[in-house]
């Protein structure tokens, strides 16, 4: 089965490969990490320690990685701290959070067996952790091979996925089966991981790592940053449109037109390559306008939409709104991951597709800590989000009682970061 997997992949490989070419030549992607994917590490120094090889698939997770990057540090000083990601935007994201704490952060390589075991020979890790729930059958086989521990970490697994995975179940039970340990964070995700054949005794349920991360000192600065160049303040209210898609900016601003008060609203699409084409959106609805990327102007300070084109600063940003829309929920993208913004006291409202994260919503909506809109048609929405908006930005004793409700969430969630640490030593020791 890995002999067809293995041709498979080379087949998609060369199927792509003039769109890989394409977005290096157009949009920058690619260039400069296609040989470090294929293997070809720059040179690193651990110190002469024993190495922990921690694996982020892209921004949410390598943000969410950072209480576990700290206990790490803390509690394993003996051990040296790599760290990979897959996309370019996770890779800039751990270059500035991780830096100073790790001897090396690079891309995670294709899932060639060559390229691979480059990776595995060059980093030579004693353990290796991987974030949320990425499961590379390549990858996996050679780490079993080389007898090198490996654990999903703050593991999470849709329904989705698994209906996915059961096509090819005998391969996946295989390929799971090199997993050491799986710390998943639901006993929903626990289940499912036993649904596609990954033995009960290798899977323990730790909560959510992401219930315990905290601002830091830059971003505090940041928010200050944003605060004095936007002049955010209680006479305007703030509305952000968090993690967006194509079409939710259009449902969005269709829906800010009509909000009276004259609220402010900062827009942040879900992926880069889409700045350009909000940009456009914005320019077309004849608000006062600008990109969070343009030269400082005293009218920001008055403008009514900001386009935060930029990558890592939306959680600095949170804290400045009293409304935060998380999207991909609009639309069957299956939403996006709610807790940043109500970390941080904010009312929050999502759409109704959250099957991303269908167990976070449903805590959230038990204890009354989150509005979600109702399934819709798209000739409904922007109506639908402007009297949602518009509830809310006229009762301010709702949005307390919602950011109030959402922080006992939190408190009854935290020290998933703490049990996880406990199951990595075990698995050291062992």
């Amino acid at each position: 089965m890995y002999l067809v997997y293995s041709i498979l992949l080379v087949i998609a490989f060369v199927v792509l490969l003039p769109r890989f070419v394409y977005d290096a030549m157009t949009k920058g992607k690619y260039a400069a990490s296609f040989r470090v994917r294929l293997g070809f590490l720059p040179e690193f120094n651990s110190n002469k320690k024993k190495v922990i090889w921690l694996h982020c698939v892209s921004v949410g997770e390598t943000q969410a990685a950072r209480p576990l990057v700290n206990a790490l540090l803390t509690q394993f000083p003996d051990y040296a701290l790599v760290i990979s990601t897959t996309t370019i935007t996770g890779q800039k994201i751990a270059r500035e959070l991780f830096a100073k704490d790790s001897a090396l952060i690079f891309y995670f390589p294709f899932d060639f067996a060559f390229a691979v075991r480059r990776v595995l020979n060059r980093v030579n890790p004693s353990l290796v952790l991987v974030m949320e729930t990425e499961l590379w059958p390549r990858f996996l086989y050679e780490c079993a091979e080389k007898k090198i521990p490996l654990a999903i970490v703050n593991g999470r697994l849709s329904e989705k996925s698994v209906r996915g995975y059961k096509l090819f179940k005998p391969f996946i039970k295989r390929v799971v089966n090199n997993l050491s340990l799986a710390l998943m964070q639901t006993e929903s995700d626990a289940k499912r991981m036993r649904k596609i054949g990954l033995s009960p005794e290798k899977i323990s349920v730790t909560g959510n790592i992401k219930y315990d991360v905290e601002a830091n000192e830059s971003e505090k600065d940041l928010t200050e940053i944003f605060r004095i160049r936007f002049g955010f303040n209680d006479e305007r209210l703030l509305i952000i449109a968090a993690s967006m898609h194509a079409p939710e900016e259009s449902f969005i601003l269709e829906a800010f037109k009509t909000l009276s008060g004259k609220p402010r609203l900062l827009i942040a699409p879900r992926h880069p390559e889409r700045f350009s084409e909000v940009a456009n959106l914005i320019a077309a609805s004849n608000f006062k306008w600008t990109r969070r990327t343009n030269p400082e102007k005293e009218s920001d300070k008055t403008v009514d939409i900001i386009l935060l084109d930029s990558i890592g600063e939306l959680r600095a940003v949170y804290s400045l709104a009293q409304i935060v829309f998380v999207g991909g929920s609009l639309i069957k993208k299956g939403g996006h991951n709610v807790l940043e913004p109500t970390a941080v006291g904010i009312c929050v409202i999502t759409g109704a597709n959250t099957f991303n994260f269908k167990a976070i919503v449903q805590d959230f909506l038990k204890a009354d800590a989150l509005v979600q809109m109702p399934q819709m048609n798209e000739t409904e929405t922007s109506n639908e989000l402007a009297k949602t908006f518009q509830n809310l930005l006229s009762n301010g004793e709702r949005r307390n009682e919602l950011a109030k409700n959402a922080a006992e969430v939190f408190e009854r969630n935290r020290g998933a970061t703490e049990k996880t640490i406990g199951e990595i030593e075990r698995l050291i020791q062992n």
